[in-house]
């Protein structure tokens, strides 16, 4: 997505919201951050809990300011899809420069800017079945330190693909929530299926805790 721009050149990014929490599900859980909730989305799954186009364009000295008050040095940048937004870069190279930690949540789908991925901390890549076929080798994200799948549908055949497809330390699949109830049961035996049947790597289960514990 295009991102609008100040006369002084300063970028102006889509700003969901900015928040304080702990990290709810995969490696990290538990670990207290700042979420920078990015807007727009390259895709648009059917059960998306997030309100991703209802954003207020931000320049980096006002997002800066936002997070600096909660006085976390590590921030978790998600979205929507935070890797689309132009110029992220840019923020990216602030906040390192003054030491936080970063981590970024994606999609996986692609990559705005060359060279972004080298600057966080933590990558995690959600890719998603119900849009398989835009997970293309050498344009989608092909490295990472963990993937989760949500397990919107039988995935075993998806999650075979993305083993193949990304390198990661650490592979969960994750239930999937629809009009408030998640799929945990199905969830559960998919990763007994998956696990008796990929030599590949080991999945693990990774729960939405924050959802459960009623956090944000």
């Amino acid at each position: 997505m295009e991102n609008e721009r100040k006369v002084d050149g300063d970028i102006l990014y889509p700003v969901v919201e900015i928040f304080q929490s702990c990290q709810g599900e995969g490696f990290n859980t538990g670990r207290e951050v700042v979420f920078l909730r990015m807007g727009g989305c390259n895709l648009a799954c059917p059960w998306c809990d997030t309100s991703y186009n209802d954003f207020k364009m931000m320049d980096s000295d006002a997002i800066f300011a936002a997070v600096e008050t909660f006085g976390i040095k590590s921030m978790i940048i998600t979205g929507g899809e935070p890797l689309v937004v132009k110029g992220l870069k840019s923020l990216v190279k602030r906040f390192k420069h003054c030491g936080y930690w970063i981590a970024v949540e994606s999609n996986g789908v692609t990559v705005a800017e060359d060279g972004i991925l080298n600057l966080f901390d933590y990558i995690t890549v959600s890719p998603k079945a119900c849009y398989a076929d835009l997970y293309v080798s050498g344009s989608s994200v092909c490295k990472a330190d963990e993937v989760r799948v949500a397990a919107e549908d039988n995935v075993l055949d998806f999650c075979h693909k993305v083993s193949k497809m990304i390198t990661a330390r650490k592979y969960y699949l994750s239930p999937c929530e629809r009009d408030g109830v998640m799929n945990i049961e199905q969830t559960i035996r998919l990763l007994g299926w998956l696990n008796q049947s990929n030599s590949d790597c080991e999945w693990l289960l990774s729960l939405q805790t924050h959802k459960l514990c009623g956090m944000k």
